[in-house]
């Protein structure tokens, strides 16, 4: 095994730690979105007198805004996870391109992986694995 199969191997396997890493802080707005379950409830039960139940508007806004928060989160963890298998692969190369661009974004981890697989997929011997495998496929 030559160091740039080795290399890609390596960020494999941090990329599949990083998407579950991602995945997880995905899932902090979920407190938000039971705050905002229970702003919906509150705000249909009856009030008491001199009470004034919270606006039904607070209770969707919390859960739209966490909703939306949680399935982007998702959507980028699984797409890193992607990224990783077919890093392991060598294939779609213009995928893990793309995702190693868009990880930059995730500070700490995903800025290093990010970086880190920036500069192995834009070497010449990389390139050629994948094309080498894309030759493969074909035939």
């Amino acid at each position: 095994m030559n160091q740039d199969e080795e290399q890609l191997r390596l960020l494999s396997i941090f990329h599949y730690v990083v998407g579950g890493i991602a995945g997880l802080f995905a899932c902090f707005p979920i407190i938000h979105l039971v705050v905002g379950v229970f702003l919906l409830y509150a705000a249909r039960q009856p009030a008491g007198r001199g009470e004034t139940p919270p606006p039904e508007i607070m209770g969707w806004i919390f859960i739209a805004i966490a909703s939306i928060i949680i399935l982007l989160g998702w959507a980028f963890a699984i797409c890193v996870i992607v990224a990783g298998r077919y890093l392991a692969r060598r294939t779609h190369y213009n995928f893990c391109l793309v995702m190693a661009a868009i990880e930059c974004i995730f500070m700490p981890f995903g800025t290093a992986l990010g970086v880190f697989t920036l500069i192995t997929l834009t070497r010449d011997s990389v390139k050629r694995l994948f094309a080498e495998y894309r030759d493969y496929q074909a035939t």
